[in-house]
């Protein structure tokens, strides 16, 4: 494994994510709330802060359709988990970013533990926006609960296209409210890609307000054990969010880049998503 020289964001977009990530390394309480919430559907090895549970990575590893030693770009990854479990789990190659440095000194930390040694996985800090990683090299990208976070999400997804190689594929959680019209046709379109499936996700909502009512119950733990900054910022988020979920739209979106790629124009996004650092929820 191997950690590319950063593409570095700026010190202010990521000083909030690095601050959780480091008060989270500190404990296993955030995990055992995500179990707690999450069930028998919890990946305990991958431990992501997002709606990543064991529906949602099989589907995403049958929605890729990777062959072994292909490269897969995991966008906004946290501190790892499910781009090196499917890396592992599809024998493939995998280059990880995101834009907190801290998550990404702890995903390369975690390659060992998967088995991708030397050469088989890379990290990288760097912006949805500009990755900084060649075009065309993708054979696959995941992006989980981690668009919501890009400053520009029509530039976001222009990059993500970018970097798929022609036939490639990006899977991607997403979500509107119920009473609005998506626009992910328009903006796939736009970047170049084509809606290949929109797998829809019904049980995701409520999952969330289980993991937010297990903050809200456990917010004193949450502040002897996270301090008083990163506890609050969760339980103002679960406050915020909570009201909305009965109206929310949660899918899985597969977009692929033609054999033929257009010219990538303009797109725009409408949903406002949970923005908790690491708390990587569908957009």
């Amino acid at each position: 494994m191997n950690t590319i020289p950063p593409h570095a964001p700026g010190p202010l977009r990521s000083a909030q994510y690095d601050a959780f990530h480091t008060a989270r390394a500190r404990t296993d309480l955030v995990a055992r709330l995500y179990a707690a919430a999450m069930g028998e559907d919890y990946p305990a090895e991958v431990a992501a802060s997002s709606s990543c549970d064991w529906p949602l990575l099989g589907l995403m590893a049958a929605r890729l359709r990777m062959r072994p030693d292909e490269l897969l770009v995991d966008a906004g990854c946290g501190t790892g988990g499910v781009g090196l479990w499917l890396a592992r789990a599809l024998s493939l190659r995998l280059t990880s970013f995101d834009l907190s440095p801290v998550a990404v000194a702890q995903a390369s930390s975690r390659a060992a533990d998967f088995g991708l040694g030397e050469g088989r996985a890379a990290f990288r800090t760097a912006e949805l926006e500009d990755t900084g990683l060649p075009g065309a090299v993708a054979q696959g990208i995941v992006c989980v609960d981690a668009f919501s976070r890009a400053a520009d999400r029509t530039t976001a997804l222009r990059e993500l296209a970018r970097l798929l190689a022609p036939g490639g594929r990006l899977v991607m959680t997403r979500a509107v409210r119920r009473d609005t019209t998506p626009v992910w046709e328009g903006q796939a379109r736009a970047a170049g890609l084509t809606v290949e499936f929109v797998d829809e996700r019904p049980a995701e909502p409520a999952l969330w307000d289980r993991l937010y009512r297990e903050w809200i119950a456990h917010a004193e733990e949450l502040r002897s054990e996270l301090g008083t900054e990163q506890a609050h910022r969760m339980l103002r988020e679960a406050q915020r969010v909570l009201p909305t979920l009965p109206g929310r739209r949660a899918v899985l979106l597969t977009l692929r880049r033609p054999a033929h790629t257009p010219t990538p124009g303009g797109g725009a996004d409408t949903m406002a998503k949970p923005h908790h650092p690491d708390v990587r929820t569908a957009q």
